[in-house]
């Protein structure tokens, strides 16, 4: 593999990161977990409170991006069509004929703000467009726009008015990223930014093109056979039933083949946005929180002992050994 793309593409990353500095305080993981996502092509589900920057974070890293980007503000009352488009009646010389009228969906950069908002016949929406990058509309197979990423804000289920996520729908993310509190220090630069500051404006730093050619860097780097047999180990081990201690005794439901799929190209983003040419054991283990934590489901024993899927899929971190050559 080219040594200068590389290079170019984590000095972009850095470039891209530092346009987000200027509206975003902290938040280092999140930002990283981010662009990783960007560039293996998978789409991202951000949780956390309201009031922590979930929808101004995915708007700087739009206006970073010089690429169509299109917000969907997810309520109860919001119907498929709304986010797919849907075709009218329109006149042409005298005849009544059908036009179809594209949705937000069609767009390279989408943001679905509080998508837990909205009833799953309105979240199962997204479902072929996620996966597929298509939609089919009164039998119609139409593309969507390429590069394509869905970037999700979602507010914790316990609070009023919030739809759980079906399992199907939360495993097209590839990352799930939950946002934390801010130190004082930081909620101090937040406060003063907001308050006394102008605010800064982001401007684009690459192209739709540049996002597309980054993705296939990621899906032609090579990864060796030790490193996808630990990705696979790893989420082996969530699958209860399979003589795995932790699993067995915390899980109802384990992680598939997708988790495994997505722990490779997190692997690969995290390894390309540090300069390395293949992933190595430790780019799965940083990917791994983020990919299997919304994939697994715990059972009453960890919900009776406070276990949350995160400290559970740390667990398994530990038992499962990394290769060592």
């Amino acid at each position: 593999m080219d040594t200068q793309q590389i290079n170019r593409v984590a000095s972009v990353t850095q470039a891209i990161i530092s346009e987000l500095r200027k509206t975003i305080v902290g938040q280092d993981d999140i930002l990283t977990g981010l662009m990783a996502s960007l560039y293996a092509n998978g789409h991202c589900l951000l949780v956390g409170v309201p009031g922590l920057a979930k929808t101004l974070l995915v708007q700087s890293l739009g206006a970073s991006l010089s690429m169509q980007f299109s917000r969907i503000q997810f309520t109860p009352d919001l119907m498929p069509s709304d986010i797919l488009g849907s075709e009218v009646i329109h006149e042409n010389n005298g005849r009544m004929e059908f036009q179809f009228r594209q949705g937000p969906v069609f767009t390279n950069l989408l943001l679905a703000d509080e998508i837990n908002r909205t009833p799953p016949k309105t979240q199962s929406a997204l479902l072929e467009a996620m996966q597929e990058r298509r939609v089919t509309i009164a039998g119609q197979m139409r593309p969507l726009p390429q590069p394509f990423l869905v970037v999700a804000t979602q507010n914790p289920i316990e609070q009023e008015g919030t739809y759980p996520l079906p399992e199907a729908q939360l495993d097209r993310f590839m990352f799930a990223l939950e946002l934390g509190y801010p130190s004082r220090d930081e909620e101090v630069e937040i406060v003063t930014r907001t308050t006394i500051c102008e605010p800064q404006i982001v401007s684009p730093v690459i192209s739709a093109q540049d996002v597309s050619a980054i993705q296939k860097i990621v899906r032609a780097m090579p990864v060796a056979l030790h490193v996808i047999e630990y990705a696979v180990d790893l989420t082996k081990a969530t699958r209860p039933g399979h003589n795995n201690k932790t699993a067995d005794t915390y899980l109802e439901w384990g992680a598939g083949p997708r988790a495994s799929q997505y722990l490779i190209l997190g692997a690969k983003a995290f390894a390309l946005m540090e300069g390395r040419a293949a992933p190595e054991a430790k780019d799965v283990v940083k990917a791994a929180p983020l990919v299997l934590s919304h994939r697994v489901v715990p059972n009453f024993r960890a919900t009776g002992e406070g276990l949350k899927a995160a400290a559970i899929v740390q667990k398994i971190l530990e038992e499962v050994k990394q290769p060592t050559y």
